[in-house]
């Protein structure tokens, strides 16, 4: 019988579950937001396209995991 590997639990934060979590919610957000402020930009070639929907994405991406993490800090005291 192999021995059990040992758990960790750093900052009592469950990093997989917050990878997961940002990765959906940022698609799910993410698709809608990019596409209701890309109307109001003049976007004529893929190059711009792709680089609005990068550089907006980014953004989302990055304020989803913050709060996710900051979710996952307050509901596990």
């Amino acid at each position: 019988m192999p021995e059990p590997t040992a758990e960790t639990d750093p900052d009592g934060v469950d990093y997989g579950w917050v990878l997961q979590t940002t990765f959906v919610v940022t698609i799910v957000v993410g698709a809608p937001v990019v596409a209701v402020l890309s109307l109001g930009q003049s976007l004529p070639t893929w190059t711009a396209r792709a680089t609005f929907a990068v550089r907006v994405g980014a953004i989302v991406w990055f304020l989803t995991a913050v709060g996710v993490v900051l979710y996952e800090r307050r509901s596990r005291v």
